[in-house]
């Protein structure tokens, strides 16, 4: 599954298309119709009437944008369940910007079986009187944390040795999915037919302006096209195109558009945006918000970008679900498990560039030879792939 932080938060070169991902389509069936039995010993429809509901999100910012579709599903049902998500305290706010969300409990994430803490994140859990605990990690804590918390149904997938803590212990998919068609799955076992995985994040007026300012401060005229960069990926050293190749990427754009672009990232990629900032050859520069923004300050100063690039990381799920064109550089990781997907209709589909050498995807943090999956996607490429959305440029 993808691994990816706070921020802050995965052939010749080919580009692929992911708008049609994991056959995203129609609404696909569980093995039993919505509002029959779901084979788990409860109606699949009439389960959710009146239900207090406690969603406890994946750990890492992208899985947990990847996770956003599935309190989609469950709000448009009618009558919708009273729905509480449960995140990681580095997370949670992500989830102030999700419509269907009626109420937040902010996790600090240490309370693991046996180690003493942990007590203040149960207590908050039992305080939100949940009927239902949907546990969309595999851990085993989360399952546990559920349990001590009181909640009556526990379901989630039998993973991590947790099965006889689950009330409905579901089997995993046998097969790859795309994380967000993972815990869609768990939802169609339930008996929920889903449609679309499309996450999506409201980034409303004050966010925007809020943004905007944090721009005009960074140097923005506010006049030219912007073209988010985020050139850092926390889970190790091999997600990440090389610095020399984002400061050639950054000379041309200045050199051949108006477009400026943006440096995005958490205090952790300071030492890799100077390593760019260095190699800079061309006398305009990026402007630099590394290290100074939070969650809703990254949405709302993206949100003026034209398009975003990325690696597979947090920030890109987050540029994705606020609706922007994305083009992201996949190296180590499954671009089909975790690449990025088209928030709305009517958007350009995702661009994916991966370099076809034999030792991708090997899903290492650091890469033990020459870092070939990454060196091979040139600057020109990318160029090339942005350039489409700066057509005013």
């Amino acid at each position: 599954m993808s691994k990816d932080s706070g921020f802050g938060i995965r052939p010749p070169l080919f580009a692929a298309d992911l708008s049609g991902a994991a056959n995203f389509g129609e609404p696909r069936q569980s093995a039993a119709r919505e509002g029959g039995d779901s084979g788990l010993g409860m109606p699949a429809g009439p389960w959710l009437e009146g239900t207090r509901l406690l969603v406890v999100a994946p750990n890492w910012l992208g899985d947990a944008v990847m996770a956003i579709p599935v309190i989609h599903e469950l709000r448009r049902r009618e009558p919708a369940p009273r729905i509480v998500v449960a995140a990681r305290r580095q997370i949670a706010p992500i989830f102030e910007y999700v419509d269907g969300v009626d109420g937040i409990i902010s996790l600090a994430g240490s309370g693991a079986p046996g180690n003493g803490r942990g007590g203040a994140d149960i207590a908050a859990m039992r305080e939100a009187g949940a009927d239902v605990a949907l546990l969309l990690p595999n851990s085993f804590r989360s399952a546990w944390q559920a349990w001590r918390a009181g909640v009556p149904e526990r379901w989630g997938y039998r993973r991590d040795l947790r099965g006889r803590l689950l009330t409905k212990a579901i089997a995993p998919p046998r097969t790859s999915l795309h994380q967000a068609e993972y815990y869609l799955e768990l939802l169609r076992r339930l008996g929920l037919a889903t449609g679309q995985p499309r996450p999506a994040l409201r980034v409303g007026d004050a966010l925007r302006e809020a943004g905007r300012e944090l721009l005009r401060a960074a140097g923005w005229d506010t006049v030219a096209p912007l073209v988010g960069i985020a050139p850092g990926a926390a889970y190790g050293s091999a997600k990440r195109w090389p610095p020399g190749h984002v400061a050639r990427f950054l000379d041309r754009l200045h050199g051949e558009t108006n477009a400026v672009g943006v440096l995005f990232g958490s205090a952790h990629d300071a030492d890799g945006v100077g390593e760019i900032e260095r190699d800079l050859r061309y006398s305009r520069r990026p402007l630099n918000v590394v290290g100074r923004t939070d969650l809703p300050q990254l949405m709302g100063a993206a949100s003026w970008c034209e398009v975003f690039v990325s690696n597979d990381s947090g920030a890109m799920h987050i540029a994705s679900a606020i609706g922007l064109p994305i083009v992201a550089v996949f190296g180590p990781t499954r671009e089909h498990e975790t690449g990025p997907l088209t928030s709305r209709t009517g958007r350009p589909a995702p661009v994916v560039l991966t370099n076809p050498v034999w030792c991708r995807p090997c899903m290492l943090r650091e890469c033990p030879i020459d870092h070939r999956c990454m060196t091979g996607i040139t600057p020109d490429q990318v160029f090339e792939r942005v350039k489409p959305s700066l057509t005013h440029s």
